[in-house]
């Protein structure tokens, strides 16, 4: 098992969407069934929580004063002083069965945003496209969006659809993030231990994935070869980002969403964020653009 480091002692029910803004040495993720986003300072442990009025799955910066927030209707703003949310672009607002999940910023400060049933209903989800404002429609039909990250220079972007277990590569126009070419299958993952959750992208390319119900966060390069597999002692970590003031370490989300009280037991770290003992060669989340 990997030696780990717990970053915060509480339980979340479904932690998800974390992101780190390296300007204030802060790290940010989601309580998705929780409604709350949490902050926690690295350098002085200092922790703060914002409750939010829906259910949201990702953070991101915007500038000094903003942060934009992926909720269950929209693209929305906060305040970073006042903590008040503006509605910024609505996705799927008109629709109550719906949520967001798996999203992330690419390179050009366009935001990919996922969306699923809120009880998982087949194929009722979808991956759109935002920035500045004007919202695209990209992939229809996703049952659960997940391990959406960019290649490092954003001329390639992966996502999964958790329901089929395939990792999906497309070549990207690295100014805007939209897709110039067909999806296509880069890791089949049917048979494997769990399912593909979140993702990110190192400063080689290297995917790191969190395997949920699998208990490990994979590496694949980008040709889709396996690198490493790191066991963690948890049962369903969700989703990895870098942080600390070189990027060099990882910090992974968990949930104990689906767990009956016997195995919440058994699986005292669900829910928790966590970092595993290892160097990584990471790189900054980029910030986006409303």
């Amino acid at each position: 098992m990997t030696d780990v480091t717990i970053l915060d002692a509480r339980n979340c029910h479904l932690g998800e969407g974390p992101s780190y803004d390296a300007d204030t040495d802060t790290l940010m993720w989601l309580d998705i069934v929780g409604k709350r986003l949490e902050l926690l300072h690295l350098a002085t442990s200092d922790r703060r929580h914002v409750d939010l009025p829906e259910m949201a799955s990702a953070v991101a910066v915007v500038d000094a004063e903003r942060l934009a927030l992926v909720t269950e209707t929209g693209l929305k703003v906060m305040d970073r002083v006042t903590g008040g949310i503006t509605m910024h672009a609505p996705i799927e607002a008109e629709n109550p069965a719906t949520r967001s999940n798996d999203s992330r910023v690419h390179p050009s400060g366009a935001f990919w945003i996922g969306t699923m049933a809120k009880d998982a209903t087949r194929g009722a989800g979808a991956i759109y496209w935002h920035r500045g404002g004007k919202v695209r429609l990209l992939y229809p039909g996703i049952s659960i969006p997940n391990s959406i990250c960019f290649s490092p220079d954003g001329r390639v972007g992966y996502f999964a659809d958790s329901l089929f277990n395939c990792l999906m590569r497309v070549d990207l126009d690295p100014a805007t993030g939209l897709p110039v070419g067909e999806a296509k299958v880069l890791v089949d993952t049917t048979g494997h231990k769990g399912v593909l959750d979140g993702s990110v992208t190192d400063a080689d390319g290297v995917i790191w994935n969190a395997r949920w119900g699998g208990r490990r966060l994979d590496a694949w390069s980008p040709q889709g070869e396996l690198l490493k597999s790191l066991p963690l002692p948890t049962r369903q970590p969700t989703c990895p980002v870098f942080i600390g003031p070189k990027l060099d370490r990882i910090a992974v989300t968990s949930a104990w969403q689906d767990m009956d009280e016997a195995t919440r037991a058994r699986d005292e770290l669900a829910g928790r964020i966590l970092t595993p003992a290892i160097s990584v060669r990471g790189k900054a989340e980029p910030r986006a653009i409303v």
